[in-house]
């Protein structure tokens, strides 16, 4: 038991050690912009975004089922093609942690 709290606090301690060597050896840190899509696609996602924005602000108190429905399938598209355009890889918390221990583990 004494073990495993031993390796439970070393991986901890670290998970905070691993920046500051980083930083120590001088590799830059990875950074992502949002200015490295091109032109077209980021102007195609902005509109996108307006138009779920519009979506959201409409008044649907006096819509009938079908239009809401209608402006439901249309919100679904839009986020739908959103994703697709701003592309993107996105990593749960759960499965960040599973690979950090095992790259803890292997190194």
């Amino acid at each position: 038991m004494k073990k495993l709290a031993l390796s439970i606090t070393t991986a901890v301690l670290m998970l905070f050690a691993a920046p500051g060597v980083q930083a120590a050896t001088g590799v830059p840190p990875t950074t992502t912009s949002s200015s490295s899509a091109p032109a077209p696609e980021a102007a195609r996602a902005e509109a996108l975004k307006t138009r779920l924005h519009e979506i959201k602000n409409t008044d649907k108190s006096n819509m009938s089922a079908a239009e809401k429905k209608q402006l439901r399938k249309e919100k679904k598209a839009v986020k739908k093609e959103l994703r697709a355009v701003s592309g993107g890889v996105y990593i749960s918390a759960g499965a960040l942690i599973v690979i950090l221990l095992v790259l803890l583990i292997l190194t």
